[in-house]
């Protein structure tokens, strides 16, 4: 059995609800978008990303 590492491709703030993609081409985090509106919530957050929610970065894989 071997594993695979995934990245997350977005997360959201669990304090102010700030929601961000990753980009490929820039290699970096983008404020999201719903309805052509950025999602930045509260500029003075430090952000507390959900790291252990649903997201499962190791994907074990049967070989």
């Amino acid at each position: 059995m071997s594993a695979q590492v995934r990245k997350p491709m977005a997360r959201v703030c669990e304090a102010c609800g700030r929601g961000e993609q990753w980009d490929e081409d820039l290699e970096a985090w983008q404020i999201a978008r719903d309805d052509g509106e950025k999602q930045v919530g509260n500029p003075h957050c430090i952000h507390e990303w959900d790291i252990t929610g649903t997201f499962t970065p190791v994907d074990a894989t049967d070989s």
